[in-house]
């Protein structure tokens, strides 16, 4: 008899929650009513109203939610809002994720927690692999406050997991698609890029390091592991488990730029702007992903360029509007 499944997503109305939201919605067509997908969080969306910082707000939400398994996205996700509201970034990002996981220990024990945490955890680990994808085994160095607050929410979902929570942990690295925001590298450039096609911009695009490699996914193939995570049966060894959700091909920056100049069909000159850079950059920052492929057959699926003229198109539909 197929088991039901009553998904609790926190943190749903974001950008990977509404991608995520999507594709639960896609496998509920597959599985009919044995599929349930509830939403918590501060959104007026949300099926239940919850400050995630707030203990008793959390406790009474799992109590009443009864979930099969949390989905936990709830962050201060942009590492530039981290390191401008660290307190807030620390209630939410760790203090929110203990109060989740205990309240599942107490009032929801069987039920699996996908626990959403950051390669940005690694930080300086990735100038000891010296350019190498790096492993789940490598130490958790953050050298940023959003780095910091994942990591730190990382080792007590580990920790609670020897205690007997259900945990699966993933450690995504960066993803971007439609609907992402300009805080992030890609749709910043996109936007640039589309308000020059529509008339609205001079054909001048501003950037800041471009030098840096980073390993790109497609927020549609990060959505699908969690939503595997979340469904599927897995083995005992899965659960207490940490995997990297990455390509494993680091890609400049530039390059990036380069291919979404080309999608736009635009003569632009690059213009660095200094309020862009960073204090100390990763040079190269990739996952090995053959953990997550081994345990759940995950991969990426989705090519590159495609989330890039995918992004480039809905900037297009943005500011046409």
């Amino acid at each position: 008899m197929p088991r039901e499944h009553r998904i609790l997503v926190t943190g749903a109305s974001g950008f990977v929650g509404s991608w995520l939201l999507h594709e639960l919605n896609k496998r509920r067509l597959e599985l009919g009513t044995e599929l349930t997908v509830l939403t918590a969080g501060q959104s007026d969306v949300s099926d239940w109203k919850t400050e995630i910082a707030d203990r008793e707000q959390v406790a009474t939400l799992i109590r009443d939610c009864r979930p099969t398994t949390i989905i936990h996205l709830a962050a201060i996700a942009a590492p530039g809002d981290a390191r401008k509201m660290p307190q807030r970034a620390w209630d939410v990002n760790f203090q929110g994720t203990m109060n989740l996981a205990y309240a599942v220990m107490e009032y929801a024990p069987e039920a699996r927690f996908v626990f959403v945490g950051s390669s940005e955890a690694y930080g300086a680990s990735f100038v000891d692999a010296a350019k190498v994808p790096i492993k789940e085994t490598a130490a958790l160095k953050p050298m940023n406050v959003y780095g910091a607050t994942k990591a730190a929410a990382d080792i007590l979902i580990g920790q609670l997991a020897y205690d007997g929570l259900k945990a699966i942990r993933f450690r995504p690295f960066n993803h971007t698609g439609p609907g992402q925001t300009v805080d992030y590298v890609v749709p910043a450039f996109a936007k640039q890029l589309a308000e020059i096609v529509s008339g609205v911009g001079v054909p001048r695009i501003s950037v800041g390091n471009l030098s840096a490699y980073r390993d790109f996914l497609d927020v549609r193939d990060v959505v699908r592991a969690y939503a595997d995570a979340a469904l599927n049966d897995v083995t005992s060894e899965v659960l207490g488990g940490v995997f990297n959700l990455s390509s494993g091909r680091p890609v400049q920056i530039r390059s990036i730029l380069d291919m979404l100049i080309e999608l736009s069909g635009s003569d632009v000159d690059v213009e660095v702007d200094p309020k862009r850079l960073r204090g100390s950059e990763i040079a190269v920052a990739a996952g090995d992903n053959k953990a997550a492929f081994e345990a759940l057959g995950w991969k990426p699926e989705i090519d590159l360029r495609r989330t890039l003229g995918d992004v480039f198109e809905d900037w297009k539909i943005r500011i046409a509007r």
